[in-house]
């Protein structure tokens, strides 16, 4: 699936919260009156519909920093990785170039990310976070480690950890 059609799947919206409560109270496989015994054996429509109930919460808790998952993600590599190039941020989070660009700009026009001559790649530059930028991410990772603590209450630490474990070995195979 290209990246287009990704982004797109993970921006339509979720089932409205009245449904997904009555969803979610249901010990059986069926929503309403349709059976979904088959889809909930899958990996991918599991970890989509987890996926779109965190991004959810992420979009609405990270609304007033302006970012995006996407935004979120690249100005937190930044953050942790001074220095870091484009060419690096797209094979760490599977960009491709030409989408990484148009963030870059907004970032640098927010004033949260400097780019700097890098010090071996004469080619590249290498990217920083600004002071404002170091503040609005610090206060964006302490937001979303919370969110990550809601969205995940149903599960014991033990449990997330096992299921961040199996998550990356499915996307890093």
């Amino acid at each position: 699936m290209s990246e287009t059609s990704v982004a797109n799947t993970l921006r339509r919206p979720r089932a409205t919260r009245q449904h997904s409560e009555a969803a979610a109270e249901s010990t059986s496989t069926h929503v309403g009156e349709l059976d979904t015994a088959y889809l909930e054996t899958l990996l991918g429509y599991n970890a989509r519909r987890a996926a779109l109930s965190v991004i959810a919460v992420f979009l609405q808790r990270m609304e007033p920093y302006g970012l995006r998952p996407v935004d979120f993600s690249v100005l937190t590599l930044i953050a942790h990785n001074p220095g870091i190039t484009s060419r690096q941020i797209c094979t760490a989070l599977d960009i491709l170039p030409p989408n990484l660009v148009g963030m870059i700009k907004s970032l640098d026009k927010r004033g949260l990310i400097e780019r700097r001559a890098h010090p071996t790649d004469r080619r590249a530059q290498g990217l920083h976070v600004s002071a404002a930028g170091k503040r609005l991410q610090r206060e964006a990772e302490t937001t979303a480690t919370q969110l990550e603590q809601d969205v995940s209450k149903a599960l014991t630490a033990d449990e997330l950890q096992t299921l961040n474990h199996l998550l990356r070995k499915v996307y890093q195979s």
